[in-house]
């Protein structure tokens, strides 16, 4: 199937942003060519379902704001629903992180769930219709949640307004759903659409399919610096491969944390991919298990297990750089094995959202982001692309940052992240935009005390015994 021409598919999304808009303010949504679309592997998936029962939950130990909880089914999605008693008219919707590949779908509480009733919000969070890596099942099913959240406090029987306020949160993924829900394609191209009023994106894959660009450059790096240098992307006997690739790179196939000279080179090379240089990169480089969930990423044929029908990783842009002289970093870039996306892997499409959206920093409401600075799986490289995109489309006034300081992926205390939601909601119903870090100068990044100041290891009742032990080991701020 063609694709239009890039300055006509622009001309298109603007002139469905103002069809959208007008229709948004006569109450309606936009319209869509109901022409069959190509189909895919994730299409083909139908076999996810809900228990009911698993949906339940309890109150919360230790709270002392009574609440009602509610849990169903909406479509083909689990969903929970919080309302506090004395509901401030806010409504927090919270997108979970990746579940896998199973079939079963269910439902997480966020992290700030006592934040949240103890001050009067009421959150909603949906399992999504699918697993796997399907953002565009994220974002749907979450927006027709809270589009729903009237008529199922109703159908419990309790009457409610609509809420006055609605934000977003989520975490890895979730940070995905919830980035992706606030753009400008995004409204005008999901079947289901909702206005938000801020948005607190932890830990998100906020680079879109750039971090899958980042795990194909990771391996073809990989490769060539063990001498098994691919001749085209994917690799087709990568478990095969794989195992002498880590042999040549480290003096163990069960850690990271000592590396060959070579290793030492790619070392350099994903410090650069992930971020450049800063605190607590040694200790995510050296994080067993999150680097093995990296590697596992690696020999897939670049259409993220079937959410898309071509390969979508684009490594063509990416420039290598470790400690060598001139001459050998441009003999490794100019020979490096190169995976070139499929021009129409992510097109626009006349069904809805795209297959994997897009995060193109096209947003004009508060966020607040926070991403861990050791983080290998879902990188601090995300934080620093969705800067530059929001610069770009002129939103970066819309954007506040923060690093902290912590080895792994999502690893935030819950003071962390309830600052971060307390920040964004600050900044929406006071007007007080809230301080940030710096996430693109590599001065500043390279600094011993960079993530200090919105880094909290003290830990409360939620917390988890393990990312508080963690924290003790890391290297201290100057400060404390």
């Amino acid at each position: 199937m063609s694709v239009a021409p890039f300055p006509l598919r622009a001309a298109c999304v603007a002139i469905a942003a103002a069809s959208a808009l007008l229709l948004s303010a006569c109450g309606g949504s936009s319209n869509h060519d109901n022409t069959p679309e190509e189909t895919r592997l994730q299409d083909g998936r139908n076999a996810f379902a809900v228990n009911p029962q698993a949906l339940a939950f309890a109150a919360l130990d230790g709270s002392s704001a009574p609440t009602d909880r509610w849990s169903g089914t909406l479509g083909a999605a689990g969903y929970r629903i919080e309302v506090p008693r004395n509901w401030n008219g806010t409504l927090v919707m919270y997108a979970h992180g990746y579940a896998g590949e199973g079939n079963l779908l269910t439902v997480s509480n966020p992290a700030i769930r006592r934040h949240l009733i103890d001050n009067g919000y009421a959150w909603a969070a949906s399992s999504y219709s699918k697993n796997y890596y399907d953002v565009r099942a994220g974002v749907e099913d979450t927006n027709a949640l809270a589009n729903a959240f009237v008529q199922i406090a109703a159908s419990n029987g309790r009457v409610l307004s609509a809420p006055t306020r609605t934000y977003i949160t989520g975490v890895s993924m979730g940070g995905h759903v919830a980035a992706a829900a606030i753009e400008d394609e995004t409204f005008t191209t999901a079947r289901n659409t909702r206005r938000y009023d801020g948005a607190a994106p932890m830990c998100g894959v906020l680079g879109d399919l750039s971090l899958y660009d980042y795990f194909g450059a990771y391996q073809l790096a990989a490769q060539k610096l063990a001498g098994f240098p691919a001749e085209r992307f994917p690799t087709a006997d990568w478990a095969t491969v794989g195992p002498q690739v880590r042999t040549a790179l480290f003096n163990s196939q069960t850690s990271f944390a000592n590396p060959t000279a070579q290793g030492r080179k790619l070392k350099d090379v994903v410090m650069n991919l992930t971020g450049g240089p800063r605190p607590i990169f040694d200790q995510g480089f050296a994080n067993n298990a999150l680097q093995n969930t990296v590697w596992g990423t690696f020999g897939r044929d670049g259409t993220i297990n079937g959410i898309l029908n071509r390969n979508a990783v684009d490594t063509t842009r990416i420039v290598y750089r470790y400690a060598a002289d001139a001459a050998e970093l441009t003999q490794f870039n100019a020979t490096i094995a190169r995976s070139v996306a499929a021009p129409d892997a992510n097109r626009l499409r006349r069904d809805g959202l795209r297959w994997f959206p897009q995060v193109n920093g096209e947003f004009h409401i508060p966020v607040v982001t926070i991403h861990t600075l050791g983080d290998m799986y879902v990188p601090f490289r995300m934080e620093q692309i969705y800067r530059e995109r929001a610069d770009a489309a002129g939103n970066g006034n819309w954007l506040v940052q923060r690093a902290i300081r912590a080895p792994s992926h999502c690893d935030f205390t819950v003071a962390e992240q309830t600052e971060t939601f307390r920040a964004m909601a600050d900044w929406v119903e006071k007007g007080v935009k809230p301080a940030g870090d710096d996430v693109v100068t590599p001065a500043v990044l390279a600094n011993a005390d960079y993530g200090c100041a919105y880094t909290r290891d003290t830990g409360g009742a939620d917390d988890s015994a393990t990312t508080l032990a963690t924290r003790q080991l890391l290297p201290r701020c100057a400060a404390r």
